[in-house]
This record gives structure tokens, C-alpha cells and sequence, in this order.
């Protein structure tokens, strides 16, 4: 138990954050990784309001002001450290898209990150497509994949809040998980 406790308090010293954010921006220039992102922080609630329309962005749930400056944050993240996704593909949500054109200032809709919330039959095939997909993302490159909860928690197995990202290696090995802002 004490043991886990030092553990905390390194973790907060900002040496070893700086460490831990280098290191992960080095990963990301190795390439041959994905970094799923969850849209950025919205407006409150869970999933969307009934009858909305994925061609109609005043129906969702979106981006709240500060979902706007957290993308923003991110973009700049990955900026300063002159990392460029070889390719943004964005669920076709607007808060996703929104996060991807925020930090990124583009995307490609791809229908494999949209959400299946609601739709579950459609967890399976959506997920299968993903896990295909790690594996073609070329060496000494890496990709944004912008997409929701549910996608990434049937990805990984691991629970993600607005905003967080996870590294995936070609294998769909968690190999890193951070804010980027």
C-alpha cells in the first residue's frame, strides 16, 4: 500500500509528466499506431435526443464551450510536437466531427466510428472493421480515429471520458492513454 501511494506522488511531480508525455509523443512518431480519441467535453446528458438526425447538427447532443477549447487544446498538443496524422477519420456525429476539425482541421467521415448507442446489433461488425483497420496503418505513421464511449469501450474493454484518448499498437494493445492537453 505504500508502495502505491510513492507511486502517486511521482506521478504528480511534473518531471516525470514531462517524461511521460515525451515519451508518448515519440511513440506517436514511430508511428504505426492509432490514437482513438472520444469526442471532447458536450453540452450535458447521454446520447442524443430522440429523433435526432446525424444530417442535422441542431438535433445532437454537441461540442459544449468548453469541448470547443479542450479540442482546440489537443490540436495544439500535437502541433508543438510536430506530429501529423497521416489520415483524421471522424464517426459521423457532429461533436466528432466538430472535435476532429478542431484539432485537426479536417477529418473523413468513416462510418465504422459511428456510434452503435442504442444499436447494439451493430456493435460486432463496427468493432471488427476497427480491429482490421490497426493493422494496416503503415509504419513511421499513425492516424486519429475521433469516435464515442461505446466504440472504444468495445475496442479496449476500457471505460474513456469525453476528451481522452487511447494509443493503439497495430495488435490493439493499449500502449498509451492521455488527455493531450
Amino acid at each position: 500500500m505504500h508502495r502505491r501511494l510513492f507511486t502517486g506522488a511521482l506521478l504528480a511531480t511534473p518531471w516525470l509528466a514531462q517524461a511521460q508525455t515525451d515519451a508518448l509523443a515519440a511513440r506517436l512518431a514511430a508511428g504505426a499506431c492509432v490514437v482513438v480519441l472520444r469526442h471532447a467535453q458536450t453540452d450535458p446528458g447521454i446520447g442524443d435526443p430522440p429523433g435526432f438526425r446525424l444530417d442535422r447538427c441542431s438535433t445532437q447532443r454537441n461540442l459544449s464551450a468548453q469541448g470547443r477549447a479542450q479540442a482546440e487544446r489537443l490540436g495544439q498538443w500535437f502541433k508543438s510536437r510536430g506530429l501529423q496524422p497521416g489520415a483524421v477519420q471522424s464517426s459521423a456525429w457532429c461533436r466528432c466531427k466538430d472535435t476532429a476539425d478542431l484539432a485537426f482541421g479536417r477529418h473523413t467521415v468513416w462510418p465504422a466510428l459511428n456510434s452503435f448507442f442504442g444499436e447494439h446489433r451493430a456493435k460486432d461488425a463496427q468493432t471488427a472493421l476497427l480491429r482490421a483497420a490497426l493493422k494496416d496503418v503503415p509504419s513511421g505513421g499513425f492516424e486519429v480515429w475521433v469516435t464515442h464511449q461505446v466504440n472504444m469501450t468495445a475496442l479496449t474493454g476500457e471505460g474513456i471520458a469525453m476528451g481522452e484518448a487511447l494509443v493503439l499498437d497495430a495488435r490493439g494493445t493499449v500502449v498509451g492513454r492521455s488527455t493531450f492537453a
